[in-house]
């Protein structure tokens, strides 16, 4: 409990806005579960609180990531303010919204059959790329500092970078489909403009807790993925520095980084190919592979010792010629 304790409180002086925010997205998440278990109403085919439970989870892991990034960064105190305080806003509307269309018993994402949902879906869209140049400045700001751990560092660069790829992946959702444009010709109406499945309509059955088809391709699979880089590469060099140190680890490092984009990409692919997450084909299974053996082999030489080839000393001039 101590341990927490100094941490809250490291993260509280580093960026009060982002920590509040993580903090009380903790009790929004609690809220939104309690609106599973009461509520029994459906959005689009999965419970009506089931979206907010996510972002509330999500935006408390990522707001307070921010706020221990920004303890890397003490010689910029404006760009850190200002990251800290418009993503903590953008992050507070962005759930609320949500929350307030779970409420309202319709999607929150790509609904645009209203005025009153194109407003707020618009707004959602606008906010979330404020928040990704955001994102982009703090990333930009860490190529540029130089870390007294270059393992941790480069973690959290390319973790970071990797998560902004991710977050893109939002506007790819954004486009109406095939399908969509067709019935707008047909019907002058467009009620939903987007969707993260491709090959069937949203809606269809999910895999239990994230909701992810089972049967087609879901680009919320790499986009959770790529998100999260930004936590998962850090704990990577964490556990590294616990076996090994110095050049080794910062290899490992850079091998574990390059693995995750790989597999990044690879779930990208999948999903854009129209394949469910858990039905694989026969290319995406042959990448995976390929995948899984570079990964190993790179991961056992950057952890072997490295012994520079010695070189024989040449005997001085003088001493050839006396030879």
């Amino acid at each position: 409990m101590r341990s927490i304790g100094r941490a809250l409180e490291t993260l509280w002086n580093a960026s009060r806005p982002l920590t509040a925010v993580g903090l009380g997205m903790l009790a929004v998440l609690a809220a939104s579960l309690a609106g599973l278990a009461l509520d029994p109403r459906t959005v689009g085919g999965a419970p009506a609180w089931l979206k907010p439970a996510k972002f509330a989870a999500s935006t408390a892991i990522y707001s307070l990531t921010l706020a221990w990034l920004i303890t890397y960064l003490p010689g910029r105190p404006r760009l850190t303010r200002l990251v800290g305080w418009g993503t903590a806003l953008i992050m507070v509307l962005e759930v609320g919204l949500i929350d307030l269309q779970a409420a309202r018993g319709v999607a929150s994402h790509f609904n645009v059959g209203t005025p009153l949902d194109m407003v707020i879906f618009s707004f959602m869209g606008t906010a979330i790329v404020a928040a990704f140049l955001l994102g982009l400045a703090l990333t930009i700001a860490l190529f540029r500092q130089p870390f007294a751990d270059p393992a941790l560092g480069w973690a959290i660069r390319i973790g970071m970078a990797i998560t902004l790829a991710g977050a893109g992946m939002g506007g790819m959702m954004t486009r109406p489909t095939t399908a969509q444009m067709a019935a707008a010709r047909a019907t002058h109406t467009m009620p939903i403009a987007g969707a993260h499945t491709v090959g069937a309509p949203d809606g269809g059955p999910g895999l239990p807790g994230t909701g992810w088809s089972r049967e087609h391709g879901d680009l919320r699979v790499p986009h959770f993925i790529g998100l999260h880089a930004v936590q998962i590469l850090p704990l990577s060099a964490f556990l590294l520095g616990r076996i090994i140190s110095g050049a080794r680890r910062r290899r490992a490092v850079l091998v574990a980084a390059a693995s995750y984009l790989s597999l990044f990409v690879i779930l990208l692919a999948q999903a854009l190919a129209g394949e469910a997450l858990v039905a694989p084909g026969g290319m995406t299974q042959t990448a995976l592979a390929i995948w899984a053996a570079a990964a190993s082999v790179g991961l056992a030489i950057s952890l072997a010792p490295f012994h520079g080839r010695a070189t024989r000393r040449l005997p001085p001039v003088a001493t050839m010629i006396r030879g």
